[in-house]
């Protein structure tokens, strides 16, 4: 049925509100008993027991024509879901395995205070690991809402799997002003949450870049000096310097001529590439490490584009997925990470040989080349040295080789190990010791490698980048 519409000023009339009572099981959620109510008529029910005396019958139908009036007044204390606004407020965005906070807002257009539980269908995409719908719907803790005042309830967001995902519906159950019978409302708000590759840390990394503080992210900073157009500090004025640089605020504070001092700006052009294949399908934690490859690779594009850098992106397993020309500013940022929002690890083996056919084609000037993948044995980065080394005269290659830290834990057994455990060892120190062998080449080949644990590669990638951008590799 049609909700009516709301009185003005906000008040409800008693002649509106009995219809609508009336005719709303025909069109909503019928109300339902509480305990309350079920203790009330176990009570009156010892009336009926002794209703075969004299008049007694009759006080037993009074008492529940009483009963039924009351309950019934009880019922028109309820409010229809126009009479309660419930809004939910959530962050545009979430990182994957980051956690964030969104709420509840709550307004009663009812005169008298209302007892409510908020009931939620949050998609498992962003409801909090181990989190699970209270069964019981008293489990729910109850909200006192009084009129004229806003109810917030704060929810608990964490990323898990990335996509736009519809919230869902939401849900009050709202008790009667005598706490008789209750009813389900039921709000069906068209929002939704976009989860994407993790963010977190970018604000940091955004300033460290504009402010050029290296040193802060444990780089030593070189500068070249000259007609550059980024500040780079003061300094004592000397015979031939351009009287246009001249800093007169510090002249007037230090009483000497101060000139300024700025760096010379060259604008590079970084690619990603990130392996979407079997190897980046292997946890690290809770998360894949592809997550914490794509969590890196949007931050080093995010800090790029703030050093006025082209960027652009190659996503590939067996096949290349995506493709993203590099270019500059925002929108070039905002491609990569629409890009990357449906990507997902395959089963594949990585073919190196079309991501860089591919690359060959389609990007021909020269740039840094930023790999996020891992190699496992020899046969693969075989494959990859000879790649990289016919590529060396065009472009500077970062390999980001992504550690398995549980791999490395069990490379080392304890002093009281079983022998399964022993041989288990065994076996993973052989993988460890092929990994290392193929990092090892790789290196002599000329490649710089990066083998980084994924809980900590972030900050060493975007440190690398700030290096390779500072000392003007390119």
């Amino acid at each position: 049925m049609t909700e009516p519409a709301v009185a003005s000023g906000g008040e409800t009339h008693w002649a509106r509100d009995l219809a609508y009572a009336l005719l709303w099981p025909l069109g909503g959620y019928l109300p339902l008993p509480t305990r309350r109510l079920a203790l009330v008529v176990a009570l009156t029910a010892v009336v009926w027991l002794i209703a075969g005396l004299t008049h007694v019958g009759a006080v037993a139908l009074a008492v529940l024509a009483l009963l039924t009036m009351i309950v019934v007044f009880d019922v028109l204390t309820i409010p229809a879901a126009w009479q309660v606004e419930v809004e939910r407020h959530v962050p545009a965005t979430l990182g994957i395995g980051d956690e964030d906070a969104g709420s509840y807002v709550l307004h009663s257009r009812m005169r008298a205070p209302l007892t409510v539980r908020v009931f939620d269908q949050l998609p498992r995409a962003v409801r909090p690991p181990g989190e699970q719908p209270a069964a019981n719907a008293d489990a729910r803790p109850a909200h006192r809402l009084v009129p004229g005042q806003e109810l917030r309830l704060p929810i608990a967001l964490t990323g898990r799997e990335r996509g736009l995902w519809p919230l869902g519906p939401i849900a009050l159950r709202v008790r009667s002003r005598l706490g008789l019978v209750q009813r389900a409302l039921r709000y069906d708000p068209d929002d939704s949450l976009l989860v994407t590759p993790s963010m977190t840390g970018v604000r940091r990394y955004r300033l460290l870049t504009l402010h050029h503080r290296l040193r802060d992210a444990g780089v030593r900073s070189v500068r070249r000096r000259g007609q550059g157009s980024t500040f780079s500090n003061l300094r004592e004025y000397v015979h031939g310097d351009d009287p246009r640089r001249i800093d007169w605020k510090a002249t007037a504070r230090r009483h000497k001529l101060i000139s300024r001092e700025y760096t010379v700006e060259q604008g590079q052009t970084v690619m990603i590439a990130v392996d979407a294949g079997r190897m980046m399908t292997q946890l690290a934690g809770d998360l894949p490490r592809f997550e914490y490859a794509l969590s890196s690779a949007t931050l080093l594009a995010d800090v790029a584009v703030q050093s006025r850098d082209e960027v652009g992106l190659l996503l590939f397993d067996d096949q290349v997925r995506a493709f993203v020309p590099a270019s500059r500013g925002a929108d070039s940022l905002e491609r990569i990470r629409r890009a990357l929002i449906p990507a997902v690890a395959t089963m594949a083996e990585p073919d190196y040989g079309a991501a860089f056919r591919v690359l060959g084609e389609r990007h021909r000037k020269r740039s840094l080349v930023v790999l996020f993948t891992d190699v496992i044995d020899a046969r693969a980065s075989q494959s990859l040295i000879a790649l990289t080394s016919r590529s060396a005269a065009r472009h500077l290659l970062l390999v980001v080789a992504l550690r398995n830290d549980q791999l490395m834990e069990a490379a080392r057994p304890g002093a009281d190990s079983s022998v399964s455990r022993l041989f288990e060892s065994a076996a993973a120190e052989e993988l460890v010791l092929a990994r290392e062998d193929a990092l090892t080449r790789m290196r002599r080949a000329g490649v710089s490698v990066l083998d980084v644990s994924p809980h900590v590669m972030t900050p060493a990638v975007i440190n690398r980048y700030l290096e390779i951008k500072a000392r003007s590799s390119l």
